[in-house]
């Protein structure tokens, strides 16, 4: 039988399995966990298929091996605090965060500029309302420029006509 490739150390010889275990599924190598797992899924299986009448005393037992595992909840999970009526106070207000606080004077600031923008004290307003009023001034004085050019149009066809 051979021993694999090193044949002059002593350690760490290889061991192959023979037909012989092969054939017969017993081979001296460990089960890998794909392995495991599906035949606990398989045995889990046969348990539900043979017991459905006998869940009750299974739920009861402890779970072996990756199901009771799964079972065990995220410790740093912040679980809800049952809190009785009689001691929530209702006067004290929850400690905000250093984010949560500027985000509230950020909206807060953004208000007050936006008020006091639609009143026309800031800066921005300012000059915003100089421009549109110098817009309005020009564009009032091309209606009057038009008129006045459909006007002396109006006279000169009068005129032509008679």
């Amino acid at each position: 039988m051979g021993r694999g490739r090193f044949k002059a150390k002593p350690t760490g010889r290889r061991n192959f399995s023979t037909p012989e275990e092969m054939v017969a599924g017993s081979s001296a190598r460990p089960r890998t966990f794909k392995q495991v797992q599906q035949e606990e899924a398989e045995h889990s299986e046969e348990e539900e298929s043979e017991e459905s009448g006998e869940e009750t005393e299974q739920e009861t037992e402890k779970k072996k091996g990756i199901l009771d595992i799964s079972e065990i909840q995220n410790p740093n999970l912040a679980k809800p605090k049952n809190v009785k009526a009689r001691a929530v106070d209702v006067e004290s207000t929850p400690e905000l965060s250093r984010r949560e606080r500027e985000e509230i004077e950020r909206q807060r600031a953004h208000e007050r500029y936006m008020r006091l923008q639609e009143q026309g004290k800031t800066e921005q307003a300012r000059k915003d309302l100089e421009r549109l009023a110098l817009i309005r001034q020009q564009r009032a004085e091309a209606a009057k420029k038009r008129e006045e050019e459909k006007a002396a149009k109006e006279q000169k066809r009068a005129e032509a006509r008679k």
